[in-house]
């Protein structure tokens, strides 16, 4: 993801993500490439950080028996970003079974994700909302009911 055009233009950097798909980690370090006009980071880049991650985390979790989309996502600036900032993000045993109990009858559930975007001294820069669709595929949920 290091070389996708959209990350490697803002300096985005991907530092870790399990092998599990269950955690990620980003970092943005400030540049003449992501700085805005007052020199702090450009908000785009603070907001491009946290895309797409909870979606491709839902994908490879969930499997191929899902439609999993990001649906919507909204930021907060609450400080200006200097430095290096870093969003994590994470997946639990919950998460997926919840998203799995609410996608069980074919109809879309959407789901939620907080998203804190802190500098090197732990201080929050942005808070961001990711809401992802989830949705078990048709033909994979007639498969199951028929087997019922």
């Amino acid at each position: 993801m290091n070389i996708w055009p959209p990350y490697l233009a803002a300096g985005i950097r991907v530092r870790e993500i399990s092998p599990d798909y269950r955690y990620a980690r980003v970092d943005l370090k400030l540049g003449w490439a992501n700085r805005n006009y007052v020199g702090v980071h450009f908000g785009g880049s603070l907001f491009a950080m946290a895309d797409p991650f909870y979606m491709l985390m839902y994908m490879k979790n969930l499997g191929k028996d899902y439609v999993v989309w990001d649906r919507a996502a909204a930021i907060e600036f609450v400080r200006p970003g200097r430095g290096t900032v870093t969003a994590e993000f994470r997946l639990s045993d919950e998460d997926l079974e919840k998203a799995r109990e609410g996608a069980a009858s074919g109809a879309p559930f959407h789901v939620d994700h907080d998203v804190k975007v802190l500098d090197a001294e732990g201080e929050l820069v942005s808070r961001l909302r990711r809401t992802v669709y989830i949705r078990r595929k048709k033909d994979r949920q007639a498969a199951v009911s028929s087997n019922d």
